[in-house]
C-alpha cells in the first residue's frame, strides 16, 4: 500500500515571521537614531556656534578664508597702505561703511562719521576685540587714531535681506523649517553668549525694534548668524546694583519689554533721570519676535510654532524675573528641532510598533 505523504506541522513559523520583521524595524530604528545622533552632534558643534573653535587665533591675531596661518590684527599703517576702498555699502548714525580690499580679498571699512559719537565707536571696538568668537564677526584690524575698524566681508549682508536671499534660486533650498530654525538657533546662541560672556552680563540696547535688531546681525555664507554691531551693549552688574537704559530718549511700541516704557503715564512728561534702569531680561522679551521673522511661513512652520507656544508666553511675561534666561530658551529650541528632525525622519515608527 503506498504511504500518503507526512506533512509536518510547524507552529512556530507564523510566530518566526513577525519576530523577524519586528527585529529588522527595531535595527532601523536604532540606525536612524544613530545617524540622527550623528546629524544633531554635527549641528551643535558647528550650527550650535559653541565659543571654542580652532580656527580662532590668539588674542590680538586673525587668520580666514584659506589661510592657516594667523596674522596680528592690521595696524593703522598698514590699513593705510594696504587697504583699499571700493565703495560705500552702508551709512548709520556712528560710522559709515566701505566694502574694501586688502591682498585680493573683501574685506570692511569702518569709519566714525560723527565726532559726538566716536565714545560709541571706541566702546563698539572695545567690544569687538574682547568677544571675538564664533558668535561676532572677525576683527581683521583698527586704528583707534583715525577711528577705523576693519572685519570680514559676508556677501549676504545683515539678516534685512534674509527673506530676499531664500528666494534667490541658489538658496531656495534652503528655505525649510529646520534651516529657519537652525538660523534662530544661531542667534538664541548669540544672546546666550552675550548674556554670559568673559566681560560678564551685556545687554543688546540697538535692539528698539525689528529691523534695529536684524541690522546688528549677518548672514554668512554657510549660513550662520554672527553679531556685527556691538557699539550699544551695555554692562549688567546685579552683585553692584548696576542696572542698564538703552539711551537716554523714551521707548514706545510693544516690541521693546515693557520695563523699557516710560512707567508713569502720559500725564507725566519724560525725564530720563526719572526712568528706572532695567536688566538683560529685555533681550528675552524680544525672542519670539525675531523668531516669527526667522521662521516665516513655510511648510512645517506651524508645527514648530506649536511646541515652541510654551517658552515664548514665558518670554512675554510681564515681570523680567518670571522670563527664562536665554539659555533655557536656547535648550528647548534645540530639544524641539531633535524632536522634529527625529519625527520626519521615522513617521509612524510608533504606529509600527
Amino acid at each position: 500500500m503506498e504511504k500518503k505523504p507526512h506533512f509536518v506541522r510547524r507552529e512556530f513559523l507564523p510566530r518566526e515571521v513577525p519576530s523577524v520583521s519586528l527585529a529588522l524595524l527595531l535595527a532601523a530604528v536604532l540606525l536612524l537614531n544613530a545617524l540622527l545622533y550623528l546629524y544633531l552632534n554635527k549641528f551643535y558643534s558647528s550650527l550650535g556656534r559653541v565659543e571654542t573653535d580652532p580656527s580662532l587665533c590668539p588674542f590680538g591675531h586673525f587668520k580666514f578664508g584659506a589661510v592657516k596661518n594667523c596674522s596680528p590684527w592690521l595696524s593703522c599703517e598698514a590699513i593705510n597702505r594696504e587697504v583699499r576702498k571700493l565703495k560705500c555699502v552702508g551709512e548709520g548714525a556712528v560710522k559709515k561703511v566701505f566694502l574694501s580690499e586688502w591682498k585680493e580679498k573683501k574685506v570692511v571699512l569702518s569709519q566714525l562719521t560723527n565726532s559726538e559719537l566716536k565714545e560709541d565707536f571706541l566702546h563698539g571696538l572695545k567690544m569687538l576685540k574682547a568677544l571675538q568668537s564664533k558668535h561676532v564677526v572677525r576683527l581683521l584690524g583698527y586704528c583707534e587714531q583715525q577711528f577705523t575698524i576693519l572685519t570680514e566681508y559676508h556677501p549676504l549682508g545683515s539678516l534685512r535681506g534674509l527673506n530676499e536671499t531664500l528666494h534667490i534660486p541658489k538658496y531656495k533650498g534652503m528655505n525649510t523649517w529646520h534651516r529657519r530654525l537652525m538660523l534662530a538657533i544661531d542667534y538664541v546662541s548669540v544672546i546666550r553668549y552675550l548674556h554670559s560672556s568673559p566681560l560678564g552680563t551685556l545687554v543688546m540696547c540697538d535692539s528698539n525694534d525689528l529691523d534695529k535688531v536684524l541690522s546688528q546681525y549677518l548672514l554668512t555664507s554657510d549660513f550662520h548668524v554672527l553679531v556685527n554691531d556691538l557699539d550699544a551693549l551695555p554692562l549688567v552688574n546685579r552683585s553692584a546694583g548696576r542696572l542698564v537704559k538703552c539711551g537716554h530718549r523714551e521707548l514706545r511700541g510693544e516690541f521693546v519689554a515693557p520695563e523699557q516704557r516710560w512707567p508713569y503715564g502720559e500725564d507725566v512728561p519724560f525725564e530720563d533721570d526719572l526712568m528706572p534702569p532695567y536688566d538683560e531680561k529685555t533681550d528675552i522679551w524680544k525672542i519670539p519676535d525675531v523668531f516669527n521673522f526667522f521662521l516665516g511661513h513655510v511648510e512645517g512652520s506651524d508645527i514648530v510654532r506649536l511646541h515652541l507656544f510654551d517658552i515664548h508666553a514665558a518670554c512675554k511675561k510681564k515681570d523680567p524675573a518670571e522670563r527664562p534666561s536665554a539659555q533655557e530658551v536656547l535648550d528647548t529650541y534645540r530639544k524641539v528641532l531633535t524632536l522634529l528632525i527625529r519625527e520626519a525622519a521615522m513617521p509612524g515608527t510608533r504606529e509600527m510598533l
